[in-house]
């Protein structure tokens, strides 16, 4: 359970990360607000999977040589992804606002791998909803311009912070479910 509230914790800050930048694009109060909201459901998220889990569940044993080999590979990938990226959609497409939807697209697809690695379903559902979250937001931006942007970062952010509450309890029942 401890790797599950690690994961927890790391797509919670990912989340409250991603609303604090992005919230900070759109106008007040409505800024502030989010940030707010944010903050709370971090403290929350935090909370419910890494100081006060659920009680139960299977102990995590520790991952694969091949799960740390996918992890860490999806980590580069993304790591390099989102520079990469960035530059061509900022500097040849001449297109800032696709930027944020890039983003949440190069870190929706590198949880898809994680899903087989360490036997979790609940990592594919979030890559895919983050994945659908980056192109409706890409779609949204280019016809909307950077507000549409800043709030697809924001919801990027409550999904990760969505799917890191249910995290460590839900990873593993999912785990045991369809294992």
């Amino acid at each position: 359970m401890r790797g599950a509230r690690i994961g927890s914790l790391i797509g919670s800050i990912g989340g409250l990360v991603f609303i604090l930048i992005n919230a900070g694009s759109l106008a007040a109060p409505l800024d502030t607000v989010l940030r707010v909201l944010g903050g709370l459901a971090f403290a929350a998220v935090v909370w419910l999977t890494v100081v006060r889990p659920r009680p139960g569940g299977s102990p995590d044993g520790p991952p694969s040589r091949r799960a740390i080999r996918v992890y860490g590979t999806s980590v580069t990938a993304m790591a390099l992804a989102i520079p990469v990226g960035a530059g061509l959609i900022n500097n040849v497409l001449h297109r800032p606002e696709l930027t944020v939807p890039w983003v949440v697209l190069a870190v929706g697809l590198h949880f898809l791998p994680f899903a087989s690695a360490f036997e979790a379903p609940v990592f594919a559902r979030l890559g895919w909803v983050l994945t659908a979250v980056a192109v409706a937001g890409a779609v949204l931006s280019l016809a909307l311009g950077a507000t549409a942007a800043a709030w697809t970062g924001v919801l990027a952010g409550f999904v990760l912070l969505g799917f890191s509450a249910s995290g460590p309890g839900r990873a593993r029942e999912q785990a045991v479910v369809t294992g």
